[in-house]
């Protein structure tokens, strides 16, 4: 059954057919050359095309949600949504994180009771629908209205949406944020209305992946405690002279501290030409120095309470490459020394053409530390396909299961996240596991959906460098006004 649209083309109603006659207008659209437009017209293609563009990411919104509730993933071997996203379908962490808050902001989910439930921001939802506005403006009206104080009652909350989903129509998202700012400033004009709640619903504190520098940036949103206690370490750790790894008679500790020469303290002043961002970022380093010298993570027999580096031995002679520790980070090989000088490591160091592990563990119920620390040389972090969960969050993980007869030998186990050790096991959505005996991957964990003769997945993600390249395969090859048609009626069909 087909209906025509306002545009002129008559479309099916079936969304899967919908979709495979946009891929195939797409396709056309990818031959076809944009030199035959000029002008005006060009204009109006591009116009057209981010119209598209929009209701594409509601259409996507819409059909994840489907997949979500019907737990279609299941069959994949995955065990929510976001990870269906990321992995299975291939777009990544970052890109599934803001897939997902759009579903959030703009998406509607069954109730208890089986109905369907209005978008959080339905404004907002309807605009993108319409191809009206884009998700960096939906972001930016999530983040305005996270922001109002809990004080504030639902209706003015849901005007402000409105407010802000009509500007986004006319402005580009940094102006959305500008007209944010104003309402905010309109609403609660003395900060009277902000309470502990509000505080500490908005507090965080991340830090980003290292760079191609192995540099990390930090950023949060600190509450008044934390800032006030922040604020008097600094004072006494960051202050001139202290800390201070470049000079030739460092002073290391808190300036105020008993026994420490003022003379010796004024001379390591006169030699500091740090800036203050750089005391902040030495005073940071020193005191993680004394937490991990002074025992505060806990239990020394605990891999996570310790400093835990791999490093091939070519590495370790030449000075030169990177170390990895338990907890995911890089450090160039040349500053490792100085990092454990102040923990009590332990190098598991490979063969560097084998890769073999040269100190193997005892076996028995649990994993022992020992066997522990082997399997860190070896997966580096979490063994399941595509998992950057790094070796410190991961349990010993029996191939075998230990209720099958199972050993706890070293030749048995495999690092997993939780996540993943629950996911193992038989029927939808369960995985299966095996230590790979041949091929380039020997001695590494393999996954497959549990029941399936697929192939099986090792994770390259914790051996970048060297592992063999692992190159994706790539999607199969094949008017503006007709699709924009297209996913409107496909919209209207999800």
């Amino acid at each position: 059954m087909t209906e025509p649209t306002h545009d002129g083309p008559t479309l099916p109603d079936s969304p899967a057919a919908l979709l495979a006659l946009a891929e195939a207008a797409f396709a056309k659209l990818n031959d076809t050359k944009f030199a035959a437009l000029t002008g005006e017209d060009l204009l109006a293609a591009a116009e057209t095309d981010e119209r598209i563009r929009n209701r594409h990411e509601a259409a996507t919104t819409s059909l994840m949600i489907e997949i979500n509730d019907q737990y279609a993933f299941h069959t994949r071997g995955f065990q929510n949504i976001q990870k269906y996203m990321t992995t299975g379908l291939r777009v990544g962490a970052p890109e599934a994180n803001t897939r997902m808050k759009l579903m959030f902001a703009t998406g509607e989910f069954l109730g208890i009771g089986g109905q369907r439930l209005p978008a959080r921001f339905e404004a907002t939802a309807h605009a993108l629908r319409e191809g009206g506005i884009n998700r960096a403006h939906v972001r930016t009206i999530a983040d305005v209205i996270d922001k109002i104080p809990a004080a504030i009652d639902a209706d003015t909350v849901t005007a402000a949406e409105e407010h802000l989903a009509a500007a986004a129509r006319d402005l580009t998202p940094d102006g959305v944020r500008a007209v944010g700012e104003r309402l905010l400033g309109h609403l609660d004009p003395d900060g009277e209305l902000t309470d502990d709640g509000d505080r500490k619903r908005t507090r965080g504190f991340t830090v980003a992946p290292q760079d191609a520098r192995l540099m990390s940036t930090l950023r949060g949103s600190l509450t008044p405690a934390v800032r006030a206690k922040l604020d008097v370490i600094l004072t006494a750790w960051a202050a001139p002279g202290m800390n201070n790894p470049d000079d030739e008679s460092p002073v290391f500790g808190a300036v105020d501290r008993d026994g420490l020469d003022p003379q010796v303290l004024a001379a390591a002043v006169e030699r500091d030409t740090r800036s203050t961002a750089q005391r902040n970022h030495d005073a940071l380093a020193a005191m993680l120095d004394f937490v991990l010298g002074h025992g505060a993570l806990g239990r020394p027999d605990r891999i996570p309470a310790e400093l835990v580096v791999t490093v091939t031995d070519q590495e370790l002679a030449a000075e030169a490459g990177v170390a990895y520790t338990a907890t995911g980070a890089r450090v160039p090989v040349k500053d490792l020394v100085e990092v454990a000088a102040h923990a009590t490591p332990h190098l598991a160091v490979f063969k560097a053409h084998t890769s073999e592990i040269l100190y193997l563990g005892r076996g028995k119920r649990l994993a022992s530390k020992a066997q522990r620390l082997a399997l860190f040389a070896r997966d580096r972090g979490c063994s399941g396909p595509e998992c950057d969960v790094p070796f410190s969050r991961t349990e010993a993980h029996h191939v075998t299961r230990w209720e099958d007869g199972g050993t706890t030998d070293i030749v048995n186990l495999g690092a997993a996240c939780g996540k993943h050790n629950r996911a193992e096991g038989k029927g939808p959505g369960k995985w299966e596991t095996r230590l790979l005996t041949d091929g380039p991957h020997a001695g590494r964990v393999g996954w497959r959906p549990s029941g399936s003769t697929r192939p099986w997945q090792v994770n390259p993600l914790h051996h970048v460098g060297q592992e063999p390249e692992f190159l994706p395969h790539g999607p199969p090859r094949g008017s503006g006004s007709a699709v924009e048609a297209l996913l409107a009626t496909l919209l209207d069909a999800a």
